[in-house]
């Protein structure tokens, strides 16, 4: 008993930290929502106007969404669907592929959603750093309207100056985010709690009969309303998506504790402020603050914004990271951070795409209430692609049987498609703009993944067996220099194709040759116990099989020197790196239609060096080139 109880406080304090962590990280997102969902309730674009009965009847629906979809859905169900420890639609769709006996077809099925609710995930990436800062800085307005020609310039600033700073990385300023973002849920919950104390009466919407007698009253502007709601739960995925980071357990409590209820204050404040005045529609968030007040709340609500941005941000650069893994898109150069911080990464191609996109975003809508009408889709998409992978995983790891997977997960498919629908109202208002930039990534990824797979046919096509080539490889028969030649190859059974052209032009094989495959599993980490297979073939050749996890950074030196124990010769002053540099052109008979074939093309040109993404020394890589037609 001693040994629990003494256990225990530690194992508390550990949970808490994790817990005040994940506010900066996971819940940025979903905790700014307050600043706009309300006012988009009550739009032009709907056409509601704040009387009793709807305020009490959007009230209960944001109440409702947040229990069903986050609560119940998230916390409860999808967050038990880890692959090792590790969440989000990518891990989900490795998972689901892994761990059950499906088809080709199958398998690629899940392979296209999980693709799918990725590129949703990137459109969410853009525009939630645009919305949420926009909707901060217009809080101006709220103190005078001749501040307004300055919302558009300062919510460029900001975005402009978040993205600069990336490549310092946010171990400096991360651990300030968790403490931030507490101040903040304490502010919204004492905001709501002033106008409630006031009006009580708005209590009455946390009965569902409420929610359910304004759509009854409504019909179609109730479920157009639907598409404003879901604005409460955009960053719900992030819960999931960032478990990996701080665990199951703190995420729950942190929603549980802090969060839920701290949203769900505000969002009733907000209402009893409504029905006290409904001239306040103009920014009820804001104008539930004393006036002597706005100010700082607008520079903790930037604050706040940037930190959702900046959760958003990295996890586009996680994404980017396992897509490439994974094999699902190019490879792109990956700098390091942070030595000690997880997950600490810099993807400069994705980092400058981002801002493009979102400035031109900005520019574009101008305004939170515009880009709002083109929020919704993207996360409402990726949301039902994760229902339909866990109700797989449910059925066939889980072994739920077929009614409990109906009953539970059907009614969390029902709600993401209907929500999904409703914000399909608003595709010409801009909810076109995340589809066509979801449907650009996953062609994208699509074309990379059939390209691969047509370049490895190709070379197959006129490829030598390795045990032919052990067996012309004689004493005298060609010069074999001293020192250990590595080459990365995918080897099925095959000499690769930078072997043999080193053996035709140069007439060289080194003394020791090793043929390395790096293999990236369906599981985010690898333990060190299966990282290295080594197979010698004879005549001083070894294939060496290095195995990364998808959520790690590949690192071939450092994993090859212990290998020495093993029987793999390396000095890492006399081991040379051979990287074959394909060059791709137009086939007469080609593998691919001729559309994805130019794209890929192009894709290929953009592709980071094999070398820096294995963190290959650049004065030990030798890079040879072969043309290759598709």
């Amino acid at each position: 008993m001693s040994d629990d109880g003494s256990a225990s406080p530690r194992s508390r304090k550990r949970t808490a930290r994790l817990s005040l962590a994940a506010l900066g990280v996971v819940f940025g997102d979903i905790g700014t929502s307050p600043l706009y969902t309300i006012k988009e309730c009550f739009s032009e674009f709907t056409g509601l106007k704040p009387i009793h009965e709807d305020v009490l009847g959007i009230l209960s629906l944001v109440t409702w969404a947040l229990i069903v979809i986050v609560t119940l859905k998230y916390v409860m169900v999808v967050m038990r669907a880890d692959n090792r420890g590790e969440g989000g639609v990518l891990a989900l769709m490795a998972l689901v592929s892994r761990r059950t006996e499906i088809s080709a077809g199958r398998r690629s099925l899940y392979l296209m959603l999980g693709m799918a609710g990725a590129a949703l995930f990137y459109g969410d990436c853009l525009l939630t750093p645009a919305v949420s800062v926009l909707s901060a800085i217009e809080g101006l307005n709220t103190a005078t309207p001749a501040l307004e020609p300055l919302v558009i310039p300062l919510s460029l600033g900001v975005l402009v100056g978040l993205f600069a700073v990336q490549h310092h990385g946010t171990a400096g300023v991360g651990r300030w985010f968790g403490p931030i973002m507490l101040l903040w849920f304490g502010i919204l919950l004492v905001l709501g709690l002033r106008q409630v104390v006031a009006a009580p009466s708005v209590l009455a919407a946390l009965s569902p009969l409420e929610a359910v007698g304004f759509c009854y009253r409504h019909g179609f502007v109730a479920f157009v309303a639907l598409g404003a709601v879901t604005l409460a739960v955009t960053g719900a995925e992030a819960l999931y998506a960032d478990m990996g980071h701080f665990g199951a357990k703190p995420i729950r409590m942190a929603w549980l504790i802090v969060v839920l209820p701290s949203l769900l204050t505000n969002y009733y404040g907000q209402g009893a402020l409504l029905l006290a005045d409904p001239a306040a529609l103009e920014n009820p968030f804001f104008l539930m603050a004393p006036g002597w007040a706005l100010y700082p709340l607008v520079g903790l609500a930037t604050a706040a914004t940037v930190i959702a941005s900046q959760a958003t941000i990295s996890g586009a650069f996680s994404m980017a990271q396992q897509a490439a893994l994974l094999g699902l898109s190019p490879r792109v150069r990956i700098t390091h951070t942070s030595a000690s911080e997880h997950g600490q990464i810099y993807v400069p191609a994705i980092n400058w795409m981002q801002l493009i996109g979102v400035v031109v975003l900005v520019l574009a809508f101008k305004s939170s209430t515009n880009l709002a009408a083109a929020y919704g889709i993207a996360v409402t998409g990726t949301m039902l692609v994760t229902t339909v992978l866990v109700s797989v995983l449910a059925l066939r790891v889980w072994k739920w049987s077929w009614l409990r997977t109906i009953v539970v997960l059907g009614t969390f498919a029902i709600v993401d498609a209907t929500l999904m629908s409703a914000n399909m109202v608003k595709f010409l208002q801009g909810g076109w703009v995340p589809l066509v930039l979801a449907l650009v990534i996953f062609t994208a990824m699509w074309t990379w993944l059939k390209g691969r797979m047509a370049v490895a046919a190709r070379e197959n096509e006129g490829a030598l067996p390795m045990e032919k080539l052990l067996g012309s490889i004689g004493p005298g028969r060609v010069h074999r220099p001293q020192g250990t030649a590595v080459y990365l190859t995918a080897f099925s059974g095959n000499a690769p194709n930078c072997l043999l052209h080193n053996l035709k032009h140069n007439e060289v094989l080194h003394e020791q040759v090793v043929l390395l495959t790096v293999q990236v599993p369906d599981e985010p980490y690898v333990p060190p116990n299966a990282r290295a297979s080594v197979a010698h073939l004879g005549k001083g050749i070894h294939h060496v099989i290095l195995r990364y996890g998808f959520m790690e950074q590949p690192d071939v030196p450092r994993d090859l020197a212990p290998l020495a124990d093993r029987g793999v010769p390396f000095d890492p002053m006399r081991t040379s790196y051979f990287v074959g540099r394909n060059s791709f052109v137009e086939a007469s008979r080609p593998l691919l239609p001729r559309w994805q074939e130019k794209l890929f093309l192009v894709l290929a040109r953009v592709a980071s060096n094999a070398g820096d993404f294995f963190q290959l020394p650049a004065n030990r890589v030798v890079e040879l080139g072969s043309r290759i037609e598709i």
